[in-house]
């Protein structure tokens, strides 16, 4: 793979592809993809190591020419962790002026502050069972909006009450356009998880990831 060092008018691109969105309030709609390549986490249950390393390095021009070709109104940029790469923003804003709605998922690790306020973020704040909560970047919630959403990924119980404890701390619920918990896929049942959120009248969403349940779960470009 090639390098990923600071470009405003190239990205390293691990694939591009049209499918069904399997996340956030927009799940099942048609969407176009852009996954980037390169990620600074490795969550323990990462489903798409593959975007760590492999990819080639495209132009603005031609990731906008494919993705158009798709007849999509709506794209969602994502990775391995998208934020890593400076051109990712010259690239929202070629979307954003063609008039589609953007889509950005970020690990929250990274500052989100530069991102257009015109894109629905996708904020995963990480869970200790991920590895990885110590990386999460707190002041970013004081930067989400009505148009975001944040996403918590839930391996166990002890995720869930971490996650129930920063929910209402930050008051997650009224800060942003919805609160998503998701199962880690193979680790926890939706099932149980449905039942826990009831139990606690939790003003959040369950998320199941449709394309896992579609296509086979390890099905690359859906």
């Amino acid at each position: 793979m090639e390098h990923t060092e600071p470009n405003e008018t190239t990205l390293v691109v691990n694939e591009i592809f049209f499918s069904v969105q399997g996340e956030s309030t927009l799940a099942g709609r048609p969407c176009a993809f852009v996954r980037l390549t390169g990620c600074n986490l490795r969550c323990s249950y990462c489903d798409t190591e593959y975007a760590f390393y492999e990819g080639r390095r495209m132009t603005l021009g031609d990731i906008v020419a494919q993705v158009s070709a798709y007849g999509a109104d709506l794209v969602e940029i994502t990775g391995g962790e998208p934020l890593l790469q400076k051109g990712v923003h010259a690239l929202v804003e070629q979307f954003l002026s063609r008039g589609m709605t953007v889509m950005l998922e970020t690990s929250g690790a990274l500052d989100i502050g530069r991102v257009d306020p015109r894109v629905i973020r996708i904020v995963d704040i990480k869970c200790p069972a991920s590895g990885e909560s110590s990386r999460n970047l707190w002041t970013n919630i004081e930067l989400l909006t009505r148009r975001d959403e944040v996403k918590f990924v839930l391996s166990d119980r002890a995720d869930y009450e971490w996650a129930r404890e920063v929910i209402r701390r930050h008051d997650l619920a009224t800060r942003v356009n919805a609160v998503l918990m998701s199962c880690a896929f193979g680790r926890l049942e939706p099932a149980r998880l449905a039942a826990w959120l009831l139990s606690d009248r939790m003003p959040v969403r369950l998320q199941l990831q449709l394309h896992k349940y579609i296509w086979p779960p390890d099905t690359r470009g859906v």
